[in-house]
């Protein structure tokens, strides 16, 4: 006869939540297949974004661009200190477009294309919380009627587009904002009504 130690349940539901937690994620090469569009001019909206938001590293910054890539949107928000999940950095970029902008669910094909600057310590190089990130905006623009647009890093080496191998050396994380921004749609009116579940308030209000 053989004795054995079956596994608690709390190490059960930890290596669950492990798996769960991985699997959120994009690698580059599922990224680069996914079809996201090409910015034409990436540096102007990374510039643009750096100018208004001024980001530090910790902080990331999700923007609505129309189709001749003018801003009609925008919001910054600092990274909390958790593990990089997919499903949670859906729920604030979520919480933070439907802050800033209404949805296009009712449109049959999304117009407007949202992207994400995200500056941190590092390298340029992918990693695990960058594939949470991708993994995060592609479902939040889905469930906000949003063309998944790019994912830039914004690092003290530089900028870098994922996925396209496009980057630049400045604005960089240290560098001081540059004289111009982006051009942007007229603004549009305030939306009101609406119930939002106490998970994006609590993610809203991080």
């Amino acid at each position: 006869m053989t004795f054995g130690f079956a596994p608690s349940s709390a190490a059960s539901l930890s290596t669950s939540a492990s798996a769960a937690s991985a699997s959120r994620l994009l690698e580059p090469a599922e990224w680069a297949d996914a079809g996201i569009p090409l910015l034409r001019n990436p540096r102007e909206v990374v510039s643009g974004l750096h100018a208004r938001h001024r980001p530090r590293p910790g902080t990331a910054v999700v923007a609505v661009l129309d189709p001749e890539e003018r801003l009609c949107a925008s919001a910054s928000f600092s990274r909390r200190s958790a593990p990089a999940d997919g499903w949670m950095f859906r729920n604030v970029l979520l919480a933070q477009l439907r802050r800033v902008i209404p949805h296009d669910l009712r449109r049959r094909t999304p117009v407007r294309t949202a992207v994400l600057l995200y500056c941190r310590e590092g390298d340029a190089r992918w990693t695990e919380e960058d594939g949470a990130w991708m993994w995060g905006l592609r479902d939040a623009c889905t469930l906000h009627g949003l063309r998944c647009g790019a994912y830039i890093t914004l690092t003290h080496d530089g900028w870098q587009v994922l996925g396209e191998g496009r980057g630049g050396r400045r604005p960089n994380a240290d560098s001081p904002p540059e004289p111009f921004a982006l051009s942007e749609v007229p603004p549009l009116p305030p939306r009101t009504g609406g119930a939002v579940s106490d998970v994006l308030r609590r993610a809203a209000a991080r």
